[in-house]
């Protein structure tokens, strides 16, 4: 007859953070969440959301003005009220993603010295609708060119990181960095904590002291980690069957 586990050595989660008590967060969580201008978007796609170094919930835990949608595309719905019937009367929306050939984005940096967001002229302190895409990075692009009808009606602007992203160059691991919590695919690749926090700090009135406090658990996160996991070593690219044999002969 086989034993039943002990349900003292099972897993504690803290009520808090929501974590395993070993990596436990409450400490460095914002006991009251931070209030921004800004009201943030997240779409999560659902594959995201069991992950388990997804960094989403750092942001819903930090921040007061987030709203956390599971979806893997941008509806009207996510974006409209009663008290909202035109893109007109709105906020300023911008949309966080890299540039790409057919679709450029300005930098952040860009973007607070224009401060233009469909025409309309916005301050320091003006309220701003922010979209943020939380998935892997194939899924990702799927799920903006799936909302780019209805960030085309909302006007959207598309911004990104003044870093911007290298495909040439692979991305970097949990023991490079003290902000990476897993591999990226490429260089200039950030987490949705770190991508928010950085966007924050650059429009938000007290967006420097916000960022901090933002980098601050994401860092603690990695930190608490990298404890756990086991360094990976880069798998070797094989080459496709039909350039195997040009490769041989040459030897």
């Amino acid at each position: 007859m086989e034993e039943k586990p002990d349900e003292n050595h099972r897993r504690q989660i803290c009520n808090s953070c929501d974590r395993p008590n070993p990596i436990c967060l409450c400490h460095v969580i914002p006991t009251d969440p931070i209030p921004t201008n800004t009201e943030i978007i997240i779409l999560h796609h659902p594959h995201e959301s069991r992950h388990k170094l997804n960094t989403t919930p750092l942001l819903t835990k930090s921040l007061r003005n987030v709203t956390t949608i599971p979806t893997r595309r941008l509806r009207r719905r996510h974006i409209s009220s009663a008290g909202e019937p035109s893109a007109s009367s709105s906020p300023p929306t911008i949309y966080l993603f890299p540039s790409s050939p057919s679709s450029p984005a300005v930098t952040i940096s860009e973007f607070k010295s224009l401060n233009l967001v469909n025409h309309r002229e916005i301050s320091h302190s003006s309220p701003l609708r922010l979209i943020v895409f939380d998935a892997t990075w194939k899924h990702a692009k799927e799920m903006v060119k799936a909302s780019e009808e209805v960030l085309r009606e909302a006007g959207a602007v598309r911004v990104c990181l003044d870093t911007g992203i290298d495909a040439s160059v692979s991305g970097g691991t949990i023991y490079d960095s003290e902000l990476v919590l897993r591999k990226e695919p490429f260089g200039g690749c950030v987490t949705t904590a770190e991508a928010v926090a950085r966007c924050l700090g650059a429009i938000e009135p007290d967006g420097e002291e916000i960022e901090r406090k933002l980098i601050s658990v994401l860092k603690e996160m990695v930190r608490l980690q990298s404890k756990f996991l086991k360094p990976m070593k880069p798998r070797p690219k094989l080459l496709k069957k039909g350039l195997q044999k040009p490769l041989e002969q040459e030897e």
